[in-house]
């Protein structure tokens, strides 16, 4: 199953899946705050690390950048991960600056979006951590809800994306 998505824009981003040249703007916005909530994250997270996670190796995860629309800034991460055959695992971090403006929500709402159109036989779930309110909050916003059982890592719920109509996510495929 190939997660990656054909490049998505938004109302103020584009989300298109990273390349070995994104390499230096990914390790540009993965700072502390970052690896310290993402378990698979390299601290300091460095361009070797960068390169290596683009390339994907035998992760099985294909990581897409959120760039605003109009600039080359790149503002977060969207990783997609196959958990069998019927199971897509998503989760984005995103740079310190671009968070609480919405951009997260607007993002990752249109990955789930593309990722739900292309593969609707699959169930799309997140892990989260129960003290990360902001992250449960968008999780939340864009159609994800608790299921009340814990995540495969250590300290994390798992939530289900419960799929909305397709009138309720819209995105331009460019």
């Amino acid at each position: 199953m190939t997660l990656r998505l054909k490049p998505i824009r938004t109302r103020r981003c584009r989300v298109v899946p990273l390349s070995l040249q994104d390499a230096p703007a990914l390790v540009a916005i993965t700072d502390a705050s970052v690896t310290a909530r993402v378990h698979f994250l390299a601290d300091p997270f460095t361009l070797a690390d960068a390169e290596a996670l683009i390339a994907g190796g035998e992760s099985g995860q294909t990581f897409h950048g959120v760039w605003a629309r109009d600039t080359d800034e790149l503002l977060g991460v969207i990783g997609a991960g196959a958990k069998g055959r019927y199971v897509i695992e998503v989760g984005y971090w995103f740079a310190a600056e671009a968070r609480g403006q919405g951009l997260a929500a607007e993002a990752v709402e249109a990955a789930i979006g593309a990722l739900a159109e292309a593969h609707p036989q699959c169930r799309i779930v997140a892990e989260c951590r129960p003290d990360n309110r902001r992250s449960q909050h968008l999780l939340e916003r864009v159609g994800f809800h608790p299921t009340g059982a814990a995540g495969e890592r250590p300290g994390r719920m798992l939530f289900a994306w419960a799929a909305q109509s397709p009138s309720s996510y819209r995105f331009d495929v460019c």
